[in-house]
């Protein structure tokens, strides 16, 4: 089995390129913290290249930006290609299957739209986020009237 799941923070804003055929892929740099510190106590990082595919990629590229704070889950990846010089390169990255960002809108500076994200979510670019930041206004007061709700109703 090849699974692998991140939590990290991307070290730069993700690049969205489209192949030939009209394919989007979106590659990034998760920087992931890791679990115990070195002898001089300070807490080191693992730098993992990732890339995203067709929808998920347009997400990522959207709403991702340098230091947002994602988790990731999807499968290690090597490939291999000639460089320019003739010599034959190889490269290591994770594929994206899955993303759930898990900062805060402060810690992200992103939409505070929280989902998770993946390859089969037809429906998250047609979703309005409820922007719940600003206290000063009841965000839920467009979705109608207040519904009562007795101990009788609820499954627990």
């Amino acid at each position: 089995m090849n699974k692998v799941i991140l939590i990290g923070r991307l070290t730069k804003d993700p690049e969205m390129r489209t192949t030939a055929s009209g394919v989007n892929s979106t590659t990034f740099t998760l920087a992931v913290n890791r679990n115990f510190t070195n002898q001089n106590g300070e807490r080191e990082a693992d730098f993992l290249n990732c890339v995203a595919w067709r929808r998920l990629a347009e997400t990522i590229a959207k709403f991702c930006t340098k230091g947002s704070q994602v988790a990731v889950e999807g499968r290690i990846q090597t490939r291999s290609y000639d460089a320019q010089d003739g010599t034959k390169r190889y490269v290591t990255e994770i594929v994206v299957d899955n993303i759930d960002f898990v900062g805060t809108r402060r810690d992200n500076n992103t939409s505070s739209y929280n989902p998770t994200v993946n390859n089969n979510d037809n429906n998250f670019m047609e979703s309005t986020p409820i922007d719940t930041t600003d206290l000063s206004t009841d965000p839920y007061e467009a979705l109608g009237e207040e519904v009562a709700l007795s101990d009788d109703d609820l499954p627990f």
